[in-house]
């Protein structure tokens, strides 16, 4: 792909809807920008899949971190760093998977995973509220026998759809150790600050015979700036709300999936 400044802005415009729904729910942003890097730059479902990996090297969830840290809201170190040592053997597997799949059944895949996570998200059960100032978040019994699978398998998933894996961990986590839908997502979106994705990006650049870098640089750049202002918005809505609308989101890029390909 040439070094066209129009694929800069089309990466900007990317970031910065995948960041605003990062921030908002804590995921890493590929739900939105697979689909629109698609539709927009017609990039192949792999092309796709490995650019928006590699937008997330850099620590661009970082100012979503900082404010939801700022609102009150904590996590636990120890369990994001299990997380991402599984989680890193997970997304090279995935990746060496998705790029033996073809372009197309690859993408009709991504779109039936979409509705499938969309279905699962807006029916989920939501935990009855937790008090931290009353109930400490409790890792006792789970760092590693849980943390350790969560992570492998958002580290898979990652791999084959490009999603960032938070699709996996964000229900997981409020399952296993009751975390709250904010905490969960804080949780998440800390695996995101060091470069979890490499071996991911280094199996699809050298499977595709590159990646289209302009688009990664654009896409990295609006996706910080988006992060921001979604966790904002986040750090103020009920997260039954927060899960009901992202459901709704990923339903509608899960269409947008399919109609790319007529």
């Amino acid at each position: 792909m040439s070094l066209d400044p129009n694929h800069l802005l089309a990466g900007l415009g990317t970031g910065l809807c995948g960041g605003l729904l990062s921030g908002l729910f804590g995921v890493g942003g590929g739900v939105v920008m697979v689909p629109l890097l698609g539709l927009v730059l017609h990039l192949d479902q792999h092309r796709a899949q490995g650019a928006t990996l590699a937008a997330m090297l850099l620590p661009t969830g970082l100012p979503a971190v900082i404010q939801y840290r700022s609102r009150g809201i904590h996590t636990s170190l120890r369990l994001v760093g299990v997380l991402v040592l599984a989680f890193l053997f997970g997304i090279y597997g995935g990746s060496v998977a998705a790029n033996l799949i073809p372009s197309e059944p690859l993408r009709w895949g991504y779109a039936a995973f979409l509705v499938f996570l969309a279905l699962k998200t807006f029916f989920r059960h939501e935990p009855p509220p937790v008090d931290r100032t009353v109930e400490p978040l409790d890792l006792s019994s789970g760092l590693w026998t849980a943390g350790l699978p969560i992570g492998l398998l958002a580290g898979v998933v990652s791999g084959l759809t490009g999603l960032g894996g938070a699709v996996v961990v964000i229900p997981l986590l409020a399952a296993r150790f009751r975390m709250t839908q904010h905490e969960a997502q804080l949780t998440s979106l800390a695996m995101l600050l060091p470069p979890i994705g490499l071996p991911g990006v280094y199996v699809y650049a050298k499977a595709q015979g590159g990646l289209p870098w302009m688009v990664i640089a654009g896409v990295a750049v609006g996706f910080a700036a988006g992060a921001l202002a979604g966790a904002r918005v986040a750090t103020r809505v009920h997260g039954g709300k927060l899960k009901q609308t992202y459901a709704v989101v990923v339903l509608l890029m899960a269409l947008l999936v399919v109609l790319r390909g007529r």
